[in-house]
């Protein structure tokens, strides 16, 4: 399945700070884009086999990227980043999106298969037609945009799946991309040196408010974990209002409390704050 726009802005991009586009190139009007997307929806049996009583995964893939961009070079370099970051897998980000999605999948199916001789060994020890049911799987993994201006896109990878246990897992994390660079941002690009402790704190009291406490401690009440544990952690996405970070699960709270946002506006984050990113990126705040 496949969508056509046209985005005038830049580049619709996917997720995690990614370290192998840290080198720097000259910086320059963003071109337009179009974009295609990859919407794969399929299970995936175990057995090669039609009987619909054996486990399967249930998959579903739906990946944006960028089609046409500026020159071939920005093309391929735009690419590999969306590959890069939604794939999570250094392996796939030289392909074509289409040949990495079939990769990724063919991938997925090797691994998920592995287990047949697993399963065959455990359903021995069921009665008649029980078998151990942690043996049907799924995964999902999507991506979207979240915020974009002339120079800033910020995307977000949504992955979830279950691969047997108590219960499955769903995570979010974000990439924000400098449009004229075509780099990837990190909180290093943001902040001041030495801001790890202070933004600490910040998060923290912006969960209190949240949460409408007046001590750290308190959060303990609500779930979380120690909260002198809270720490900035590169998982954010940015707009002309704020930083917006999102904690995955087990990071600061248990699964039960899936994944927490934590909103700061830029005000809060005045002294630590590097004086030329909102100039840069937001230029009606930075002045």
């Amino acid at each position: 399945m496949k969508n056509k726009k046209l985005i005038t802005v830049a580049v619709f991009l996917p997720l995690l700070s990614y370290m192998l586009f840290s080198c720097k190139k000259s910086a320059k009007v963003p071109a337009p884009i179009v974009y295609d997307s990859i919407v794969v929806k399929k299970q995936i049996p175990m057995f090669e086999t039609n009987d619909t009583t054996l486990p399967f995964a249930d998959v579903k893939v739906s990946f944006i990227y960028p089609e046409e961009f500026g020159s071939k070079e920005d093309l391929a370099r735009l690419q590999q980043i969306f590959i890069g970051t939604f794939f999570q897998n250094l392996q796939l980000d030289s392909l074509a999106p289409q040949a990495a999605v079939e990769a990724y999948l063919s991938g997925y199916m090797e691994e998920y298969r592995s287990l047949a001789e697993s399963y065959n060994e455990e359903k021995k020890r069921f009665a008649g037609d029980e078998a151990p049911s942690w043996y049907w799987y799924y995964m999902y993994n999507t991506n979207k945009v979240v915020f974009q201006n002339d120079l800033l896109l910020s995307y977000a990878v949504e992955y979830s799946d279950y691969t047997g246990g108590a219960h499955g897992s769903h995570q979010i994390t974000y990439t924000n991309i400098d449009l004229g660079e075509l780099v990837t941002i990190s909180e290093e690009d943001i902040f001041l040196p030495d801001y790890e402790k202070s933004l600490g704190m910040i998060i923290t009291s912006r969960l209190m408010m949240q949460y409408n406490v007046t001590e750290p401690d308190s959060l303990i009440n609500h779930g979380f974990f120690d909260p002198k544990e809270i720490a900035p952690n590169n998982n954010f996405w940015l707009d002309d209002k704020g930083i917006h970070y999102a904690f995955n699960q087990y990071e600061i709270a248990p699964y039960s409390m899936g994944v927490i946002d934590v909103d700061i506006p830029y005000e809060d984050l005045g002294p630590i704050l590097k004086p030329e990113f909102l100039k840069k990126y937001f230029s009606k705040r930075g002045g």
